[in-house]
């Protein structure tokens, strides 16, 4: 009878459900659209999904589920895992700052395609940086019950000086002055990445001072 087919197509999409959900945990709550299709969804099948409320469309070919009620967090660290946070979102993690700024700055490679960063929410701002300056300095920490790649505050510090002209003033002050009074800093590194960056007279003049 019609009743049972009916049913028959429910369950299908119960079960391709709980597949899609069983990806999304095992992609940090972010799936691309070509992982869907073995599932045996369609492009059309996934409008339908968004349509329904079912889905979220995150941005170009990335989907999700319950996505404007995930931490940010969680979808920054879906949507990428290679980016490093950087400038005042790793101060902010570093707790040199204690507001979180509204956009997230994350390094990325500049051989990136630049349409990863159309999105509405969250916003990020990205620092396209050479592929070999890129890793330079680069640790992690716990983030969104995974890990994200940071700036060592050596590094961070330097950046910071050298786009000084991107942060909020009052920032850049309470960075430096928490990092003078950082316990565990090391100059000899800090140093080394002030060569890297090319600002080794601005470390010596706003830093090297206190040290």
């Amino acid at each position: 009878g019609y009743s049972s087919a009916a049913s028959d197509v429910y369950k299908r999409q119960e079960q391709t459900i709980e597949e899609i959900k069983k990806l999304l945990e095992e992609n940090n709550s972010i799936v691309k659209a070509e992982k869907l299709y073995p599932l045996g969804l369609t492009y059309k099948s996934i409008q339908g999904l968004v349509k329904a409320g079912i889905l979220d469309h995150v941005k170009s070919g990335y989907y999700s589920m319950g996505y404007e009620e995930k931490p940010q967090e969680e979808i920054i660290l879906g949507l990428f895992p290679d980016g490093i946070l950087c400038m005042d979102s790793a101060l902010y993690y570093y707790g040199y700052i204690e507001k979180r700024p509204y956009e997230w700055s994350i390094a990325i490679s500049k051989n990136t395609s630049k349409s990863r960063f159309r999105m509405e929410y969250p916003v990020v701002k990205p620092y396209y940086t050479e592929p070999g300056v890129m890793e330079l300095g680069v640790t992690a920490i716990p983030f969104a019950g995974g890990e994200m790649k940071i700036y060592e505050k050596e590094r961070l510090i330097c950046d910071c000086l050298k786009y000084e002209e991107r942060l909020e003033r009052e920032d850049l002050k309470k960075a430096l002055l928490a990092f003078i009074n950082e316990p565990k800093k090391d100059i000899a590194k800090l140093m080394e990445y002030a060569r890297a960056r090319k600002v080794v007279a601005k470390v010596q003049s706003r830093i090297g001072v206190w040290l």
